[in-house]
């Protein structure tokens, strides 16, 4: 039989096999043919698939409620990096001990950082100053940096399609500015002080951009937990709730929530909900995306402190 023939008959065969195929299965098979895109996070995995549309499959090494910054990789994170053509994290040492570089370097995969022009916020670590990897809780000088970057990336590595990127991109930061107004418009019926009391120092990006003061049991890190420093912070922490009169804290979806209940059993203030903070939620509920978390906190905190 002629090649050229051969071949036409297996496309077709091929097309119209997919199309036989259940809209679960027929999808699953033509993920097999796509190009991979990893991410360390959610939020970074909900950024890429806005940006490359159905011309990648994104998957996130993290899932719903998981925390970067003590993450211990397993032979699955190493197997799904090593199907990966491209990979994405946070930086700025989000991904703690550097466990997504290490996994993309020891696949020969390349990897890119989201936080690449962010203004950072700094802050002291032991004595040194680092950069506040949680840059995705600004809009502005994070969350639309991220998406910048994501489309630069795949333009990059696949120009015929940097049309598509641009336009996906561009329909995103749209979205991007209306959830701003949104927040600025909902924030604006807390008449209260703006107290922002939580596990760890996630939400300073936040603040700065919506007016609120952080006060934090433990540091940008959550593996200060269980060292002997949190016995300071929870005494600092009651101190300043105390004096400061503060109605509410927060405990955090992707944090055991006991030690901020103790904290408010302690202190009288009122345990005002969960945030979304490191990890978005999963399928099905209010925070599965970015904008849907981000609303989700917002709603949170209105209703605790109004």
């Amino acid at each position: 039989m002629n090649r050229n023939l051969s071949t036409l008959i297996l496309v077709l065969f091929g097309t119209h096999f997919l199309a036989l195929l259940p809209a679960g299965k027929a999808s699953a098979a033509q993920n097999r043919f796509k190009r991979k895109i990893v991410c360390s996070t959610t939020q970074i995995a909900d950024f890429a698939r806005n940006i490359a549309g159905d011309l990648w499959q994104v998957e996130a090494i993290l899932g719903p409620g998981q925390d970067p910054h003590t993450h211990e990789v397993t032979v699955a994170n190493a197997k799904l990096v090593s199907g990966a053509d491209i990979c994405f994290q946070n930086g700025w040492n989000l991904e703690g001990h550097q466990w997504m570089k290490k996994l993309c370097r020891d696949a020969g995969k390349p990897i890119f950082d989201c936080v690449q022009g962010v203004q950072p916020r700094k802050i002291s670590d032991e004595g040194e100053v680092v950069n506040d990897p949680h840059a995705w809780f600004s809009i502005n000088n994070g969350a639309k940096v991220y998406v910048k970057n994501i489309f630069r990336a795949l333009k990059e590595v696949d120009p015929e399609n940097s049309r598509v990127y641009q336009d996906n991109a561009v329909a995103y930061l749209v979205q991007l500015d209306e959830l701003d107004n949104w927040i600025k418009k909902e924030l604006a019926r807390i008449r209260g002080p703006r107290v922002l009391a939580t596990h760890h120092d996630a939400f300073g990006y936040f603040a700065a951009d919506y007016d609120f003061k952080i006060v934090s049991l433990a540091k940008w890190s959550t593996e200060e937990f269980g060292g002997g420093a949190s016995l300071e912070r929870r005494k600092e922490l009651i101190a300043t709730i105390r004096s400061k009169g503060v109605k509410a804290i927060f405990s955090e979806t992707s944090i055991n929530p006991e030690v901020m209940q103790i904290i408010a059993r302690e202190t009288g203030a009122k345990l005002g909900g969960k945030l979304y903070s490191d990890a978005m939620g999963g399928k099905g509920t209010p925070g599965e995306t970015y904008i849907g978390m981000m609303r989700e906190n917002v709603k949170t905190l209105v209703t605790a402190l109004h």
